[in-house]
């Protein structure tokens, strides 16, 4: 069990090394997910926006296709466990579970921020599925080399519910009975199989304990989409394109601001005790008073010349598509391809997405069919088995048939 000092200065460490992400992870979110508070009279351009929607929807689409049983056990022996009941029971609580519509979501995360997670719960024992899904916000992780640091808040009542067995502080415990929904701020962290929560009040994390325990496997599933040497965070299509994302957001700014010059234009007039500048409203129709002999309001010409920006503003909106992968991942064409068209298209995407689809398949797809296993043999659904030992992982989703076609030619 771990030293709660140790898990302490764990925490930090971990809060430190993300720190730097942040501010690119809300630039980045900015520009392509803006959320419900944020300032969105900001933003002029959604090159960007429209990019990682295609591209998450392409990756549900390669990897994830929700009509596709794409997850096969081949036994590696005769007196393995029976593969082809582990399969259908995994396929069916899939399929039952809400994993279709919340994978979505951390695809999109995957694409915005380059790491994702992803929850895989248990459910209780009656429901539809055995497994309940949940896409954790990135900016509510923080991870180290085999630890995970999830930060969450929820109700006192909600609390309570999850946590039976813990006992508030007398201090608490007593504006709990006051507001039961009042606010706690918890800090979840799994280090290997070790579980804790605690209640972050900027304290030790001794006095504050909410519930220990042990996980056969990991339900954090956090995945990324590349990974320089050295970093723990991924990096994203976004990340990679957010200059150009930025300059093109900036550019349109600009090209609206002389478009409604253009219309309205800037005038001048002679304060000659006429004209009252203030109460001037250049509207269709509007009649404007002015001395008899004098030049009354005249157009002020403009030196600005935005033809320019349409040749900056296309060169950047095809660098975003690029980087974001959208006009090297289109959909099929409606023309009927030949076989060796086929042939270049899948290689063409391997080569795109060869190494996202390998990390993919060692933390996404791996650890949840582990995960998935792990809890129907304990729920006695299925015989215990084991992807290292009893079977081997058989990958069937269409990136996955693309990559056995590439090797066979």
């Amino acid at each position: 069990m771990i030293n709660l000092s140790e898990l302490q200065t764990m925490y930090r460490r971990a809060i430190d090394m993300r720190a730097p992400w942040v501010n690119r992870w809300d630039s980045a979110r900015k520009y392509t997910m803006p959320a419900a508070d944020d300032d969105v009279a900001m933003l002029f351009d959604s090159t960007a926006a429209d990019a990682a929607d295609n591209l998450a929807a392409c990756m549900y689409s390669l990897l994830t296709p929700p009509e596709s049983l794409w997850i096969n056990l081949v036994p590696e022996s005769e007196d393995a466990p029976d593969a082809a009941a582990a399969t259908a029971a995994l396929r069916a609580n899939l399929n039952d579970s809400n994993f279709y519509t919340t994978i979505h979501q951390c695809y999109l995360d995957l694409v915005v921020y380059g790491t994702a997670c992803l929850f895989m719960a248990e459910n209780p024992i009656g429901s539809d599925s055995a497994f309940s899904f949940t896409a954790i916000p990135i900016s509510d992780i923080a991870i180290l080399n085999g630890a995970t640091f999830h930060t969450t808040s929820m109700s006192a009542r909600d609390a309570m519910t999850k946590y039976p067995t813990w006992t508030p502080p007398a201090d608490l415990r007593d504006r709990i009975k006051q507001n039961p929904e009042i606010e706690l701020r918890l800090i979840q962290a799994l280090v290997g199989t070790d579980f804790v929560a605690w209640l972050d009040t900027g304290g030790d994390i001794e006095n504050n304990i909410v519930s220990r325990g042990t996980f056969e496997t990991n339900p954090y599933i956090i995945f990324r989409w590349s990974l320089c040497s050295g970093e723990l965070y991924g990096r994203s299509p976004v990340l990679r394109a957010l200059p150009d994302i930025k300059t093109a957001n900036k550019v349109v700014e600009l090209v609206l601001k002389n478009a409604t010059i253009a219309v309205s234009g800037i005038w001048q007039a002679d304060d000659d005790g006429v004209i009252n500048l203030a109460n001037i409203n250049l509207t269709p129709g509007a009649i404007i008073p002015k001395a008899v002999g004098s030049s009354g309001l005249t157009p002020l010409a403009s030196g600005a010349d935005f033809d320019v920006s349409q040749i900056i503003l296309r060169d950047l909106r095809e660098r975003i598509r690029h980087a974001m992968l959208a006009d090297r991942i289109a959909p099929l064409t409606e023309k009927e391809m030949t076989a060796t068209e086929i042939l270049a298209r899948n290689s063409d995407m391997m080569r795109i997405l060869g190494a996202t689809y390998g990390r993919l398949l060692h933390e996404f797809i791996r650890p949840m069919c582990e995960r998935g296993l792990q809890i129907l043999s304990r729920r006695g659904v299925i015989e215990p088995i084991s992807l290292h030992s009893d079977a081997e992982l058989k990958y069937i989703a269409p990136i996955a048939q693309m990559v056995a076609l590439e090797n066979l030619v």
